[in-house]
């Protein structure tokens, strides 16, 4: 079973993935950047929030440290050097990003690293626990712990919750905010 689990895991990070080449590649700068409202977050926030959480939370299932660096910052020029997680609203409307092909090329890094590391991992570890209950504070309240089994969170539940179920749901916000500057939606 472990074995059919993994191969659809990896099927579905590759769609996944594929949506966001498709968006990134129907987008320019200006829609990506576009400022709606207050209150309204920008496309750059999603797509930068999504890959650069998918690079952290990498390193907390595999151990490898994040891509994203000082080089990259200073060749994708965000607003704000920050996924915003831990950060308001009212913080993250003012996230930009200021070369979009960079952009795009640390995305591609990031996503491929993640294909990579799942065409070879063991459905063996899948199991493997990376946050054991009682989970701290700052993981308690998430949706992951929600999902963890007894033992806690494994690298299956952070595979789903923190790459794949996360990653839809900002391309959701992302097929929404095109609406919002002119562009269709991706998916029926």
């Amino acid at each position: 079973m472990s074995e059919m689990t993994l191969d659809s895991l990896q099927r579905r990070m590759r769609a996944m993935h594929s949506l966001y080449y498709q968006a990134t590649e129907s987008m320019d700068l200006e829609h990506v950047n576009h400022f709606e409202r207050e209150g309204v977050l920008p496309i750059a926030f999603s797509l930068f929030h999504y890959t650069n959480m998918q690079d952290v939370s990498f390193m907390m299932l595999t151990g490898l440290p994040p891509v994203w660096n000082d080089d990259w910052q200073s060749r994708v020029q965000m607003t704000i050097n920050d996924h915003g997680k831990h950060k308001t609203v009212d913080e993250m409307i003012h996230q930009r990003i200021g070369d979009f092909e960079a952009f795009k090329e640390y995305m591609r890094t990031v996503f491929d690293r993640t294909e990579a590391y799942l065409a070879q991992l063991d459905p063996a570890d899948l199991s493997r626990v990376v946050i054991q209950r009682p989970f701290p504070p700052q993981v308690a309240s998430t949706y992951s712990a929600r999902v963890a089994a007894d033992v806690g969170i494994t690298v299956l539940d952070g595979f789903e919750c923190w790459l794949y179920q996360h990653g839809l749901r900002h391309m959701g916000e992302i097929e929404l905010a095109r609406g919002l500057v002119g562009l269709g939606g991706m998916t029926s």
